[in-house]
């Protein structure tokens, strides 16, 4: 099969005295995310969607809360491990489609150099990361500020030789 399509979904709480990271990125905010890692719900849910394009499991597989080696990881860190999997499984990222669903703080400010530092860890153009942001519209736990969710949707192409 030459295509291959992967869908991942994060959220992670939101905690006074954490740092609050997407995508790589530290985001000036009084609330950061809560997690065995830094909590990247962002960088989280495209790992899962690269995971699963490929049938090999999850993050959680692959890097589990149980193991110390993991605390408080760099999830950019992470990241090139999930994509030296999907190199080695002869696959290429082509394509990246994600939602950041947080009431707050507004992440306008910090789209295109989330994108950026994606598309550098990920090895392929900016325009081939789709990073949006929306609001919850102050309902359930994005809405209400108890968390931060992610989307993301992948696709792979087989790498051709030559």
């Amino acid at each position: 099969m030459a295509l291959k399509i992967g869908i991942g979904i994060d959220s992670h709480r939101l905690e006074t005295n954490r740092k609050l990271i997407l995508g790589g990125i530290t985001i000036e905010f009084h609330l950061g995310l809560v997690g065995h890692s830094d909590a990247d719900v962002l960088t989280h849910a495209i790992m899962d969607a690269l995971l699963g394009a490929l049938s090999l499991g999850s993050i959680g597989d692959h890097f589990p809360d149980t193991d110390p080696i993991y605390k408080d990881a760099d999830s950019m860190e992470l990241l090139k491990k999930v994509v030296d999997l999907v190199y080695k499984n002869g696959f290429q990222v082509s394509n990246i489609d994600s939602v950041i669903i947080a009431e707050e703080p507004k992440l306008k400010p910090y789209i295109n150099q989330i994108k950026e530092n994606l598309a550098k860890t990920l090895g392929v153009d900016s325009q081939s990361v789709g990073v949006k942001a929306t609001t919850a519209e102050k309902m359930g736990p994005e809405g209400n500020l108890e968390g931060i969710s992610s989307h993301a949707v992948v696709l792979l192409e087989k790498m051709t030789n030559g």
